[in-house]
């Protein structure tokens, strides 16, 4: 079964704007509205993004934008998730965090596939492949020290990329399957922080 981003997308708006912080922070069209996307892109806005990046889109990020082509906040660590102008190689606006990963002080092991590819609660923050940053995807701002990543060089058979929310005070990054799994977490790790 397909996965209904549109209702996911309502439900995570109302709750996020539960929180007092968030709603401040938004326009009282916004407020009125209770919904934190935008309107959708069209499947040309999306095809113009893939040819400026020279990639085809993984298909659970395509649909998410063509339900909203961007996000106003994803909770207490992200506030946008860009839409598909401002998508951009994260090499692009962040060389130096790059640069700061792979410098010597850092001194990050080789990961093997056994180490690397543990997902959900068993997974070490800092088990990350550095060299990866060097083509990953940046699709939100830099929030609390922090932002969402596509990485192309990870990709299931499906199509999907392996989504990260990257943080210096992980240090590294949590890693997913998909940018729907990322989504689902972010709104699950939301719910519990409200409590």
């Amino acid at each position: 079964m397909e996965f209904d981003w549109q209702s996911f997308l309502e439900q995570f708006s109302q709750n996020l704007l539960d929180d007092e912080i968030i709603r401040a922070q938004q326009s009282q069209e916004t407020l009125n509205s209770r919904w934190l996307g935008f309107p959708g892109a069209s499947l040309e806005d999306i095809k113009i993004a893939e040819k400026r990046l020279g990639v085809d889109l993984p298909p659970s990020y395509r649909k998410f934008l063509q339900t909203s082509n961007g996000w106003r906040n994803a909770g207490a660590f992200i506030h946008r998730i860009w839409s598909t102008n401002e998508i951009a190689w994260f090499r692009e606006r962040n060389q130096e965090w790059i640069k700061a990963y792979a410098a010597p002080a850092y001194n990050l092991p080789t990961v093997s596939d056994q180490d690397y590819f543990v997902y959900r609660e068993d997974q070490d923050p800092t088990t990350l492949r550095v060299e990866y940053l060097q083509t990953a995807l940046e699709i939100s701002d830099i929030g609390d020290s922090g932002i969402y990543l596509l990485n192309p060089e990870v990709v299931t058979k499906e199509g999907e990329w392996e989504a990260w929310f990257f943080a210096n005070w992980l240090p590294g990054a949590t890693r997913y399957r998909s940018f729907q799994e990322l989504m689902k977490e972010e709104y699950r790790n939301f719910l519990a922080l409200s409590k």
